[in-house]
């Protein structure tokens, strides 16, 4: 697994070819067994490259990157966007965040004429209700839309300015090279929602005091209520409408008691700082690839590669 890892976040290091073009066009990526990768693309402030490694028969994920207007104004803010979307219990969430979420951010961008913290909290807000009404309207035919949902992590670069939006345990981890040694430290820019973390965890408890199963400890494994492992997601309706935890729904989603407020939440942690000219590249990725590397290795890796490391340059993995 680790090897395929490896290979993973070289490939988006590799010299430009058209061996493993799925279209001929190295615009649409190239595919080389269960990888597809794009080499290089470019975006406002640099370039990106892009990798995925399909683990099951159903893709549930998604990504994207948008580069250019940040609103619908002519007068801007111009920039890049970054978005990666982990689902889970199927794809529609993800799918959903990637076909609204940057317009919702378009339309706060323009409402503000500017980019901010709370543009991107808006987005996360409008993007979260717009599917639950798709729940709302597909419930009667098909309930275990319920039980689906997405983590969601999302960058914006404007104006030389880094703002970091997440839900859920992917991750960014900023390379930042240290002049005095020559060396390039690992800066992880992103707060997870996992309750294998104990403060997260302790968080999740103090927000419901007189439920003593908040947290389960299941095969090992922490879980909210026994079922999830992230405490904060889009999507997930079962576990923040009680109107979604009953009959048809599965049974293994269904609780045995009713709850009177949202178990998971879907607002973000966003952070907002401005890029230095000695960080040089951005690494985007779902819990998958943080599973079996830690930040520094992932740097490390990006940094071996014989491909000579470009200012604010961003890689997405999944």
């Amino acid at each position: 697994m680790l090897v395929t890892l490896m290979n993973l976040l070289r490939a988006c290091w590799r010299p430009s070819s058209n061996r493993h073009a799925r279209t001929g066009s190295d615009a649409a990526g190239r595919q080389d067994g269960l990888l597809w990768y794009k080499d290089t693309g470019q975006h406002v402030n640099g370039e990106f490259s892009m990798a995925v490694v399909q683990a099951n028969n159903l893709l549930e994920d998604q990504c994207q990157i948008e580069s250019g207007p940040l609103s619908f104004l002519d007068s801007g803010p111009y920039g890049t966007f970054v978005g990666v979307y982990d689902g889970h219990g199927g794809p529609e969430t993800a799918c959903y965040i990637n076909d609204h979420l940057f317009q919702n951010l378009k339309r706060f961008a323009s409402e503000q004429n500017s980019m901010s913290a709370d543009v991107l909290k808006k987005a996360y807000e409008a993007t979260e209700d717009g599917f639950f009404s798709v729940v709302t309207k597909q419930w009667p035919i098909k309930p275990q839309i319920a039980a689906v949902g997405s983590c969601c992590l999302v960058g914006v670069i404007c104006g030389g300015v880094l703002y970091v939006a997440n839900v859920g345990d992917s991750r960014v981890v900023l390379g930042r090279h240290v002049k005095a040694t020559g060396e390039v430290l690992a800066v992880q820019l992103s707060a997870e929602h996992n309750v294998s973390i104990e403060s997260v965890r302790k968080e999740l408890q103090s927000m419901h005091p007189n439920d003593r199963h908040i947290v389960v400890l299941k095969h090992n494994v922490w879980r909210v209520k026994g079922l999830i492992q992230v405490c904060r997601s889009i999507g997930d309706a079962y576990l923040k409408k009680q109107e979604f935890n009953r009959e048809p729904l599965y049974a293994k989603f269904r609780l045995r008691e009713p709850f009177h407020k949202p178990i998971l939440s879907s607002e973000p942690s966003i952070s907002v700082q401005p890029l230095q000219p000695h960080d040089q590249f951005l690494i985007f990725a779902s819990d998958g690839l943080w599973e079996h590397l830690t930040n520094q290795e992932a740097v490390d890796i990006v940094c071996s590669s014989p491909r000579s490391v470009m200012m604010q340059r961003i890689l997405i993995f999944f």
